[in-house]
């Protein structure tokens, strides 16, 4: 293990790296960056945030100043796992960065504010902030009776992601100078990315997402005032996490038991404060969703490539169809993955998404079609 430490630019803070040796020899280096953001999140409106961004690339890469030759990806999380838990795994061949970095990808990906290893506002310290159905886990060990909220309402928005992301996207383009990065996102990071993308076309190359959380009639704009909310936050526990997969599971062997303890060990090490309360929990804001409907992505032109799993429970297949049919863009695949469930990049099948998505990265197309369908895994 080799390590290094070097700053990178007015809005980074100082970075660690450390460098690892994959089975194809290829030596990545994962360097730790946290930008500086002016938050716009209602619980933290005004104040400096920090926003952790994992980078992932090959150490060649990183001595030759970090820029590489095919592009710049950031992968954007969902609403509940942090980013580099989700698409970072450290078993075998599930890191989804490290397969795109060893395509000579720059890879990123980013924590909003309330996430992981970024800034979390006070409110989220306070587990009153949780539903009541979900306080009752908490009972007696950190509050003696279920409690209402100290902040009733949104604790981050989809406006304040939007702004955490341009921070972020911003940084990279001058960092890595280049004049758009590529966004993959999973679930939320849906309307997270989309979202984004559809306000800033100019900054975005190509989108990729599993299971996009899309909603035709979702609203156009923040309601005003925020909606008030009786648990602006959540908690998930490994009983909670293991539940919601399995009950997504339809064929054998879907997945290992190893790469889902993998993922849990990582959840708790984001988030040490939630790791200390009752069973041991991941904490995340409860964001409403808005901006990423039918009249928005009827007007997107960025290419986008969308996936589907044939046993999604979270992201019904038939909304991610929705999501094609209204997308302006002529450069749009949907893949409907076999054997797959909402958590496919931890599913046996990862390793076709993961091609799929370099493909699309690299070339604009997936087995050679950049418009329809495509089923993988059958």
């Amino acid at each position: 293990m080799h390590r290094y430490f070097w700053s990178l630019g007015p809005l980074a803070l100082l970075m660690a790296a450390c460098a690892t040796t994959g089975e194809d020899g290829a030596r990545l280096v994962s360097v730790d960056h946290y930008v500086r953001v002016k938050s716009t999140a209602p619980a933290f409106a005004g104040q400096e945030a920090k926003i952790y961004v994992r980078e992932v690339v090959l150490a060649d890469t990183a001595l030759r100043g970090g820029s590489a030759p095919v592009g710049v990806v950031l992968f954007v999380h969902g609403a509940g796992t942090p980013a580099e838990v989700t698409f970072d795994v450290p078993y075998k061949d599930y890191s989804w960065m490290a397969y795109l970095a060893r395509a000579d990808f720059n890879v990123f990906s980013m924590d909003m504010t309330g996430y992981g290893r970024s800034t979390r506002p006070p409110a989220m310290n306070d587990p009153c902030n949780f539903s009541k159905a979900q306080q009752a886990q908490f009972v007696p060990s950190l509050i003696p009776a279920p409690c209402g909220p100290s902040h009733p309402s949104p604790i981050t928005t989809m406006d304040s992601d939007w702004n955490d992301i341009g921070t972020v996207v911003d940084h990279l383009r001058a960092l890595r100078r280049v004049d758009k990065v590529s966004i993959v996102g999973w679930s939320q990071g849906g309307p997270r990315a989309g979202g984004y993308a559809a306000r800033n076309p100019a900054k975005v190359a190509r989108l990729v997402v599993l299971a996009p959380a899309y909603t035709r009639a979702s609203p156009f704009e923040a309601p005003s005032p925020l909606p008030p909310s009786s648990g602006p936050m959540t908690a998930q526990s490994q009983a909670d996490f293991k539940a919601n997969w399995d009950s997504q599971v339809g064929c054998p062997e879907q997945y290992e038991a190893a790469v889902s303890a993998a993922v849990w060990s990582e959840m708790l090490a984001s988030d040490p404060v939630g790791a200390t309360w009752g069973p041991g929990i991941r904490r995340a804001p409860q964001v409403p969703s808005w901006g990423f409907n039918q009249a928005v992505v009827a007007k997107m032109q960025t290419p986008f490539l969308m996936v589907t799993g044939a046993h999604d429970k979270q992201v019904a297949p038939e909304r991610v169809r929705d999501l094609y049919a209204d997308l302006g863009s002529k450069e749009k695949v949907i893949i409907d993955l076999a054997c797959s469930s909402h958590n496919a990049m931890w599913e046996k099948n990862h390793l076709l998404l993961f091609k799929a998505s370099l493909d699309w990265l690299k070339d604009g197309k997936v087995n050679g079609t950049s418009e329809g369908e495509l089923k993988l895994g059958y």
